[in-house]
Formats: C-alpha cells, sequence, structure tokens
C-alpha cells in the first residue's frame, strides 16, 4: 500500500512539474512583468499560482459530473489527453514556448498589467489543457481519500515552486543560460511525450477489447 502511495506520488509529482513546466514559462512571465517593481512581480506570481491552483481543483472535482453530463468516458479522455500531452512534449522537444497572446499594444495598457496574473499567466500558461486534463484523469484514478490528498497535495507543492521559480526568475536565467533553458525544455518534453504515450494506450486497451467482445 505505501510503495503504491510512493508511485502514485512520483507519478503525479512529474507529470504536473513536465506540463506546468515552470522553467520554460518563466522567461515568459520575467518578459511579461519586466517593467513591474520586485514586490509587484511576486504579488502577480503568487496570485497566478493560487488561480491555477483553484483552477485545477475545480476542473479535478468536477471531472466526473463532466464525463456525466456530456456522456464522454473516462478512457475517451485518456485517449485525447494523450494527443494533447504528446503534442506539447514535441513542442518542448523542439525548445519552443506555448503561444501566449501578448503584444506591445496590450503592455502599455493598465487593466492588462492588472489581470496579466489571471490571464494570461494563470490561464493558460499554468494551468493549460495539458495540466486540467491531467487533474482530471488522475483524480478519477484516485480510488482512496489517501490518494486524493496526495493528489491535491503535490498539485499545491509544484504550484508552489512554480511560484518560486518565478521570483527567482532572473537568477535562475542567468545561472542557466539559453542553453540550459532549452536543455531543460527538452529533457521535460521527452518525459510528458513518455507519459502521451501510456495515457494514450491506457484509453485505447479497453476500448478496443470492448470493440473486439461485442
Amino acid at each position: 500500500m505505501t510503495e503504491d502511495i510512493y508511485t502514485f506520488a512520483i507519478l503525479v509529482f512529474t507529470s504536473f512539474f513536465t506540463l506546468i513546466n515552470p522553467l520554460s514559462s518563466m522567461p515568459v512571465f520575467m518578459s511579461m512583468t519586466t517593467n513591474l517593481s520586485k514586490k509587484r512581480r511576486r504579488q502577480t506570481a503568487k496570485k497566478a499560482t493560487l488561480v491555477a491552483f483553484f483552477t485545477l481543483l475545480l476542473f479535478a472535482f468536477s471531472g466526473k459530473i463532466l464525463f456525466n453530463f456530456f456522456g464522454i468516458s473516462v478512457n475517451s479522455f485518456r485517449i485525447v489527453g494523450g494527443v494533447i500531452f504528446f503534442a506539447m512534449g514535441w513542442d518542448m522537444l523542439q525548445a519552443r514556448l506555448a503561444h501566449i497572446k501578448h503584444t506591445d499594444d496590450e503592455k502599455k495598457i493598465d487593466a492588462y498589467v492588472d489581470d496579466i496574473s489571471i490571464t494570461p499567466l494563470a490561464i493558460p500558461m499554468i494551468c493549460g489543457p495539458g495540466a486540467i486534463t491531467n487533474a482530471i484523469v488522475l483524480m478519477e484514478d484516485s480510488h482512496t481519500l489517501l490518494q486524493q490528498v496526495v493528489l491535491i497535495g503535490i498539485i499545491a507543492f509544484v504550484l508552489l515552486l512554480t511560484f518560486l521559480i518565478y521570483v527567482g526568475g532572473s537568477k535562475i536565467i542567468d545561472f542557466l543560460g539559453e542553453t540550459g533553458n532549452k536543455v531543460m525544455m527538452r529533457l521535460m518534453g521527452l518525459i510528458v511525450m513518455v507519459i502521451a504515450v501510456e495515457f494514450f494506450f491506457s484509453g485505447l486497451k479497453p476500448i478496443v477489447i470492448d470493440i473486439l467482445n461485442s
């Protein structure tokens, strides 16, 4: 039982950390908050991670309701999630950052600066479709209260790490350098693609078996 929890915890941490990938999105955060004070940048990072946390919790606990309402099976969602993860992993493997709507005109608007922590930082940069899909699927796979507590705790821990990485972004960028950031992104992209294959075939296998049996 203890080993199962450790295995589950490692899966949750690895999947969420690689999908949220704060190291690759941190340069985007720094560029969007470059004109803000250190205190304001810290507040923005805090608000963004909190919004992302509660958004992930909302989808994690409402996933079953969404499945029933739209008539979606968990296995179908795993297949779609696998495709999303694979596409994200491929982009990361090519060292390409996610496309975020951000123009020079928007940077000059005060309202945009105030709301930047919600959109696009929290959604979709931190809490993107991959992380949302992961939260729903892993909550469906959490069959005990302990697994659910571990899932929520690790989500909070990953977002805490995201906050710390964003706050210390300038030092991390200088330490890793451009080459270091690209290497880290490619490594995480490879891990995401492996997780994607696991998700895809874990959803496809039961569907194929049902088709053959019918």
